[in-house]
């Protein structure tokens, strides 16, 4: 990644997307082209006073590359459809499985580096682990149409001959920060716990209907959006041994540690109430997950990750609280 070269971010109006835009912008890199569903007005503050060349409607963008050979120096593909609620495997199949082998081949055919975003969903209910060893990908069974979605790509990749020259799946877990205001339920847990301690001075946090966990005490691997970008950018920077990357911080926390950052933060009294998880969503739940984070750390990553405190710290003071984006 020169300074000069031409950066393809797609999902670039999204919460990751767009931080992911603004982290480059802060690294001196201005090149990009963005791609994504621009329709879409909720997202349009997400890219507020950010420098980028050009935006490419995504519907357009096989179309727009061909037109431009040889103009773009690597990829990040963040865009998805990333509702777990979506309960139709053929939206999820159009835009996270067909759009993604597009663009692998389109990676391919250039000699284009590829970063793309995978998911945790892809461990369903963690009978196999939360390690991002090849050898378990086919085994796995996600939980709900998106983690499907996302599983069937990492397995068609790994079964490619043809490759870009690197290319890296990420298993994002619960990413959390700036950007995400326009994702409605969809949002993180901070997000609306936030929102519920300003309004009502109250959090509501899904009761337990697993006998092996007590109220409050599901745990998630909880990672701030600056790491996530900052591994995005040093895995293309770097291009160790081309694979599936766990992208999390290695230290799953509950959710009663995540509110009481919240309260803390704000200097308000703890006050949480335990409601029922939504039908909808009950047998789907996960109510364990920790990424195994040896694989990138053996690749040389070594920055280290914002504790949760830390990160909650930061995103309710800095950006919540003032109503801002990144």
């Amino acid at each position: 990644m020169q300074q000069k070269d031409v950066i393809v971010v797609t999902g670039a109006a999204g919460f990751i997307g767009s931080y992911l835009v603004g982290y480059l912008n802060s690294l001196g890199f201005s090149q990009l082209v963005l791609v994504d569903d621009f329709t879409q007005e909720k997202k349009w503050p997400n890219l507020d006073g950010k420098q980028y060349l050009n935006k490419v409607e995504r519907t357009h963008f096989f179309e727009w590359q061909q037109q431009h050979p040889g103009y773009i120096n690597c990829v990040f593909h963040l865009g998805a459809r990333t509702d777990t609620t979506e309960m139709d495997y053929a939206v999820h199949k159009k835009w996270n499985l067909d759009y993604s082998i597009s663009m692998w081949q389109m990676c391919v055919a250039n000699n284009i580096p590829l970063v793309y975003a995978s998911s945790a969903a892809t461990y369903g209910g963690g009978e196999h682990g939360y390690t991002d060893n090849h050898e378990i990908v086919k085994a796995l069974k996600p939980l709900n149409p998106y983690g499907v979605s996302k599983n069937e790509f990492d397995i068609w990749a790994l079964g490619q001959r043809q490759a870009p020259p690197f290319w890296a799946g990420l298993k994002f877990f619960n990413v959390y920060g700036p950007n995400e205001y326009h994702k409605g339920r969809m949002a993180s847990v901070i997000f609306h716990a936030f929102n519920q301690v300003k309004e009502k001075g109250s959090v509501k946090l899904f009761r337990s209907h697993n006998p092996a966990y007590k109220d409050g005490e599901q745990i998630r691997d909880f990672i701030y959006v600056k790491d996530v970008v900052s591994i995005c950018v040093w895995l293309m920077q770097h291009q160790p041994a081309s694979g599936l990357y766990n992208t999390g911080t290695g230290k799953a926390r509950t959710f009663l540690a995540l509110v009481r950052a919240i309260f803390a933060t704000l200097q308000a009294p703890e006050n949480i109430e335990f409601v029922d998880t939504p039908i909808d969503i009950r047998d789907k739940y996960q109510y364990f997950t920790e990424a195994d984070m040896h694989k990138l750390l053996a690749a040389g990553y070594d920055k280290p990750f914002y504790t949760l405190e830390e990160g909650v710290q930061e995103y309710v003071s800095n950006y919540l609280s003032q109503g801002k984006f990144y």
